[in-house]
């Protein structure tokens, strides 16, 4: 069976944000009425702007649609109201439940429409608003599109946003033999909600041939993914990857002592056998193929969402229709979408999930620090201890949550930014840094006096979706930068690039060198968005060097 991650940090299968985030909408029975191409939904106003919660996208993947691909929706009659979001995806039980979140019948999703034109929006002239489509994070693992309300991106920005959820765990990612080369159920959905946006995004005031797909850590990835998939071919126009690229991996040690590295994506045939593995110990390996999969399909969702389930199958599977090959070989390839990008990390990503495995693993001293760079990179820790020498850092947990940051994160962000401009130099590419030090932490991390978070994974998800709940309210100047960010996201969306009147000018990537150039900086703050060079913030020469 595949190796499930550090069960500790399965509190990254909901990114940083818990299931409360977004408050229960008011039903009403006023509310607007749009026609999609399965039926009348009504939404709930909110006065500057509409939501529409709940819209089913695909069939309920559920009883013999367990492990397919999503079928269409069923068409109703009436108006159906879209005044409640659905149950989020099967996600892994939450420490001390009894029972599973959530529910394999998930296949739905939540539009927020503007209801006048933002004043900060620049002229449309009559044309179509830009649509967003969010894809949640959470490790493929957990996290829902229900935890993020966009009134703030689609009001300030005059934006149609979309949230989607899509199957996870081993209900999303599950192969087996007998399914053959069967596609990953959970990017599957995803592009069945592109579909879907193509579909009726103009009845909802959007533009469907102005889609930008945009996500966060497993969202971002997922991204990765329909960037080289043949089967998402002009399903969006532009795209923004945060904290997750196509060459995103963890070495050895990073999620706790002896965990093994992580890539993100898995060989169809790896996931085969670890299916095989799977049904023989839930009792379905008699018979034929046939008579495998009715004895899967017929096995109870709670018997399925176990933690060690969950985690065996939360990587996509390539060698198949949708994922040909590796997402990161597809890239260096050049077998990639040529669509408008931005692509970004935070400063301090890995602080999240050092500081979460901290209380297990403590990591005290510099023989501790020692022991872990051994751990990760054996011959090489000499070399890596001389480029992050302890003493140089308030202390070694720090020391080696920045090493982690620039090996894991900062630096194949930008190893992914070079492969691309190597193959379409004159794609529009921008690439960012959040470097926000005193970000709020989002609600259900543990505190750890001696470890700030700074800007860690997922810290910038409060400035474009403020109602996220944070340890504190962002500042005034947090706001502003809250305010800027959402200008150049849906500046980007509408345009294809983030610049807009009134922002700090942000040049695209036009690497001259092996080197990316210099990506945005956003932090709060008068002249805090400005350019840096993070390849020599981040050591990315020596890492390149060493990846040799």
């Amino acid at each position: 069976m595949l190796v499930p991650l550090f069960s500790a940090v399965a509190v990254l299968a909901a990114t940083v944000v818990p299931a409360t985030a977004v408050p229960p909408r008011s039903p009403g029975g006023d509310g607007p009425v749009v026609r999609t191409d399965h039926g009348l939904v009504r939404g709930v106003p909110h006065g500057s702007y509409t939501t529409y919660d709940g819209i089913p996208y695909a069939a309920p993947p559920t009883g013999s649609r367990r492990w397919r691909p999503p079928a269409p929706a069923a068409p109703w009659s009436g108006v159906r109201d879209a005044t409640a979001q659905a149950q989020r995806c099967v996600q892994m039980p939450a420490p001390g439940a009894a029972t599973v979140a959530g529910s394999e019948d998930c296949l739905y999703l939540n539009v927020t429409a503007p209801t006048r034109k933002a004043a900060s929006a620049p002229p449309q002239a009559g044309r179509k608003r830009p649509v967003l489509v969010w894809l949640h994070g959470g490790a493929f693992l957990g996290g829902s599109g229900n935890d993020f309300s966009a009134e703030h991106l689609a009001v300030r920005g005059d934006a149609v946003v979309v949230t989607v959820n899509y199957r996870l765990g081993v209900f999303g990612y599950f192969a087996h033999p007998g399914l053959g080369s069967a596609v990953p159920f959970g990017l599957a959905d995803q592009q069945a909600a592109l579909r879907w946006v193509k579909a009726n995004a103009e009845q909802f005031g959007g533009d469907p041939r102005n889609v930008t797909l945009f996500g966060e850590s497993a969202g971002a990835l997922g991204i990765c993914a329909h960037l080289t998939s043949p089967a998402a071919a002009g399903l969006f126009q532009r795209a923004v990857l945060q904290s997750g690229s196509c060459f995103m991996s963890f070495p050895r040690g990073a999620l706790g002592p002896a965990t093994p590295a992580y890539e993100p994506f898995a060989p169809q045939r790896d996931v085969e056998t670890a299916g095989a593995e799977a049904a023989r110990q839930l009792g379905c390996s008699a018979g034929d193929d046939g008579e495998v999969l009715a004895c899967l399909r017929g096995t109870s969702t709670d018997r399925l969402a176990t933690p060690l389930l969950m985690q065996s199958f939360n990587r996509p599977a390539y060698g198949n229709a949708l994922l040909p090959t590796a997402p990161d070989e597809a890239l260096r390839a050049g077998r990639f979408h040529r669509v408008p990008l931005v692509q970004g990390t935070n400063h301090d990503e890995m602080r999240m999930f050092v500081g979460l495995s901290l209380a297990a693993f403590p990591l005290r001293s510099e023989e501790d620090y020692r022991a872990r760079l051994t751990d990760a990179f054996g011959g090489s820790a000499p070399a890596v201890e001389a480029q992050y020498p302890a003493a140089e850092y308030p202390t070694p947990a720090l020391a080696w949550a920045a090493v982690l940051t620039d090996r894991s994160l900062a630096c194949t962000t930008l190893a992914a930014d070079r492969a691309i401009a190597a193959h379409a130099p004159g794609l529009p590419l921008y690439g960012y840094e959040f470097s926000d030090p005193a970000a709020p932490t989002p609600t259900g991390l543990p505190p750890n006096p001696d470890f700030p978070y700074g800007a860690a994974h997922g810290f910038e998800l409060p400035y474009l979706f403020p109602s996220i709940p944070t340890e504190r309210p962002l500042t005034e100047a947090q706001q502003a930068l809250s305010g800027q960010m959402a200008d150049y996201w849906t500046n980007f969306a509408r345009t294809g690039t983030p610049n807009g009147p009134g922002s700090p000018a942000w040049s695209a990537l036009r690497p001259a060198s092996p080197y990316s150039g210099p990506v945005q900086s956003l932090a709060p703050g008068s002249g805090a968005i400005h350019p840096v060079d993070a390849d020599t913030a981040h050591h990315c020469r020596f890492w390149d060097t060493l990846s040799r």
